[in-house]
């Protein structure tokens, strides 16, 4: 349809009008009138029948604009302001909530998470005793071979590292593999342990451990690497299970709001196959509404040898709405199991430094060849980068690229003061996980005693990016965390989940404004959509409502709001 909807645009130009709001607090961002070419055809070709949302507010990309109308029609934004309204037009009204371009995840895994909402999802506990409780549930209504999901956090147990004798109590006859929340680590049971023959003898490889006793012998939880050790064995799972968990991921996303994303790893890794033929089958069948960025994973065993299979890769994997033009590489691990790389080494409960600090998974010097060659290659290079070695190893492999690429790294936890500035001085995105900026227990007790007072300060400085001229992009890392934006941005606003009493570093904290625009436009720049993420005319209909205005409301109030509906080329889906 694309296609054609452009060559009828060739025939016939409107003069479209983008108006003044009727609150003139925004008037200095309006440079209207507008002209912009649209197929006057289009309509009656495909019977697209014109919306307009109404009796609101509106957020356009880049700005709250107060008051105001939008006017959609043939998949694309007519009008935004005092819009007088054609014939025949569908009117929604807003009840005073807000419409907004769609939220753009920039760090997701989406077919990941579908596979776990089908699985034993133990996203929705807290604490031992609910995921205990869910797993046993789960186990007694099900005949499964292998009992697997996943979603448990770390504080819920003590240092982080749940037991298989825990997991034995409700699961003692089949084996169980379950990754954390982070999916940097997996909780196993002794049937696990048995049919992986994992030992007090077996050893840790390189890019990953074993957590043991104190006489050596495993405890049932693997970090990193060491998953591999029994992701070997999982029974296959089908490609039609596959396009199961791929559409109920899209589903739960345009729930919250969210039109579009970035998957974060098109590749095999943490016992999921990889995700790119199930993105290609979806959107050979018109399954795929979403516009959908798939980064390719960098296998860290090889070099640059395989630059032509991914190169391959991405030209046999793009199709319609999904597009392998991105490539994934896993810089470092996380600072909760002491895995993020650092510049100085972690510290011991006690305040004294280890011999730790981190692992970087791909050496420095290899890595600015391998950024180098994939930016030649045309490649969007995005980065995982928690400790602050990481994230200067990133920033040093990304000199001399082109910043048209839109390089970015994601999640950025601790970034040295001295770092910060290089992103906007080389042009690379940060991606941020807004959620992530609480002292919620995972921070206060598996975190900040490690860091020390001093590094912990310098945990995600989105608002020292944003004033240094950083390019910022937003995503949730689902299922790691929730997929929510509006909880996302409520944290990135206040620098505290909803409830809690104490902001951490507030001094790093994003206007509402920032925080939507790097929701919306920002992750839209960030997957080369520009034409989405705004309302102006001309521009993609992909537009969320909103059942309150947050920019009016205290900003304690933000993750109160609900998504009342959403819309993804002017259509509602």
């Amino acid at each position: 349809m694309e296609a054609d909807c452009k060559s009828v645009a060739k025939a016939s130009e409107v003069r479209i009008l983008y108006l003044p709001p009727r609150s003139t607090k925004r008037a200095r961002h309006w440079q209207g009138p507008f002209v912009v070419s649209r197929p006057s055809a289009v309509a009656d070709t495909y019977r697209m029948v014109a919306t307009l949302f109404t009796n609101g507010t509106v957020f356009d990309g880049h700005h709250y604009l107060g008051s105001a109308d939008l006017l959609i029609e043939g998949g694309r934004v007519v009008a935004v302001g005092h819009v007088e309204v054609p014939a025949n037009t569908e009117v929604v009204d807003l009840g005073g909530g807000l419409v907004s371009p769609g939220f753009i995840d920039a760090h997701v895994h989406a077919l990941q998470g579908g596979l776990e909402r089908l699985r034993c999802d133990l996203s929705e506990g807290e604490t031992r005793a609910d995921y205990l409780r869910i797993l046993r549930e789960y186990a007694d209504a099900t005949t499964a071979p292998w009992i697997l999901g996943g979603g448990w956090s770390m504080p819920a147990f003590p240092g982080g590292t749940p037991t298989a004798a825990d997991l034995d109590s409700v699961v003692p006859d089949r084996p169980a593999f379950l990754p954390n929340c982070d999916h940097h680590g997996a909780w196993i049971n002794s049937r696990a342990l048995e049919l992986a023959g994992i030992t007090k003898e077996t050893p840790d490889p390189p890019d990953g451990r074993v957590e043991r006793d104190a006489a050596g012998n495993p405890t049932g939880t693997l970090h990193e690497g060491a998953m591999s050790l029994v992701t070997r064995f999982l029974p296959t799972t089908s490609q039609e299970d596959y396009c199961e968990a791929l559409l109920e991921g899209q589903r739960h996303l345009h729930s919250l709001g969210v039109t579009g994303w970035q998957d974060a790893i098109v590749g095999s890794y943490s016992g999921i196959d990889d995700p790119g033929p199930t993105y290609l089958l979806a959107a050979q069948r018109g399954e795929l509404v979403s516009h959908v960025v798939g980064a390719l994973w960098w296998d860290r065993e090889r070099g640059l040898d395989q630059i032509p299979d991914l190169i391959a890769r991405r030209e046999s994997l793009s199709h319609g709405r999904f597009r392998a033009t991105s490539v994934k590489i896993m810089q470092d691990g996380v600072a909760e199991n002491f895995t993020a790389a650092l510049l100085a080494p972690y510290l011991d409960r006690c305040g004294h430094a280890t011999a730790n600090s981190g692992h970087s998974f791909v050496p420095a010097q290899p890595l600015k060849e391998y950024v180098g060659a994939l930016d030649v290659a045309g490649f969007q290079v995005h980065v995982h980068a928690i400790g602050d070695r990481g994230v200067r190893e990133a920033l040093d492999a990304f000199v001399g690229t082109d910043p048209r690429n839109r390089h970015h790294i994601a999640h950025l936890q601790l970034i040295h003061p001295d770092d910060v500035p290089r992103f906007a001085e080389l042009g690379v995105s940060a991606n941020m996980q807004m959620l992530w900026a609480s002292l919620d227990e995972q921070m206060r007790e598996l975190t900040i005693p490690f860091l020390g007072a001093e590094r912990a300060t310098w945990q995600y400085p989105f608002g020292r990016l944003h004033a240094t001229g950083a390019h910022l992009g937003a995503g949730s890392d689902w299922p790691v965390s929730t997929a929510n934006p509006l909880e996302a941005i409520h944290v990135g606003v206040n620098r505290a989940s909803a409830g809690d009493l104490e902001p951490f570093l507030p001094e790093q904290a994003l206007s509402l404004e920032t925080a939507f625009a790097a929701y919306t436009s920002g992750s839209a720049r960030l997957n080369g959509r520009t034409e989405a993420g705004v309302l102006r005319p001309g521009a993609v209909a992909d537009v969320v409502t909103l059942d309150r205005d947050p920019f009016v409301e205290p900003v304690t109030e933000i993750s109160s709001a609900r998504v009342t509906s959403t819309w993804i080329d002017g259509v509602r889906v």
